[in-house]
């Protein structure tokens, strides 16, 4: 079990962290940019609209959310200083969320069932932003400044591109 749950997270987080070099458009087409601010008081009443039902009203994800469920899919992981959501940068968190986990992953010849939906029928591109604006204003400094150099890392790989 703790095998293939290993190779699920590798195979979503190589998936996931690729999502912009789909794109033939410009760098900057492939790597979406948080904007200079967002309102966080919007982003927590989209979250918890949009997102508690899965991730938790405080954040914190599905009980053993490392784990398949009985539909072989992982748990929602949580968002706050707990889970993994840090551990990635904005273009990656914004398409997973935008695209929903399956179609992202798709997108990159992957087949992974992810059981996270896509939000581009029922949020903007600014709700979405609000809402990750939200998760990461939870966060320590540390970890916000860990997630700000993997978006800085996106952008400059994006821009070699």
């Amino acid at each position: 079990m703790n095998k293939f749950i290993g190779t699920a997270g590798v195979v979503l987080g190589l998936g996931v962290a690729a999502l912009w070099f789909a794109q033939n458009d410009s760098a900057q087409a492939q790597v979406p940019l948080q904007p200079a601010s967002a309102d966080i008081a919007a982003g927590e009443t989209l979250y918890a609209t949009s997102c508690a039902s899965c991730h938790g009203a405080n954040l914190e994800g599905q009980a053993d959310w490392r784990s398949p469920g009985d539909d072989g899919k992982l748990r929602a992981p949580p968002h706050d200083k707990d889970g993994h959501t840090w551990h990635h940068g904005d273009a990656l968190l914004f398409n997973y969320t935008k695209l929903g986990g399956k179609a992202a992953l798709a997108a990159q010849g992957m087949d992974f069932d992810s059981g996270m939906p896509g939000f581009s029928d029922s949020l903007t591109d600014a709700e979405i932003w609000n809402i990750l604006g939200y998760i990461k204003s939870t966060w320590p400094e540390r970890m916000r400044e860990t997630q700000a150099s993997r978006t800085e890392s996106e952008q400059i790989q994006g821009n070699l591109e």
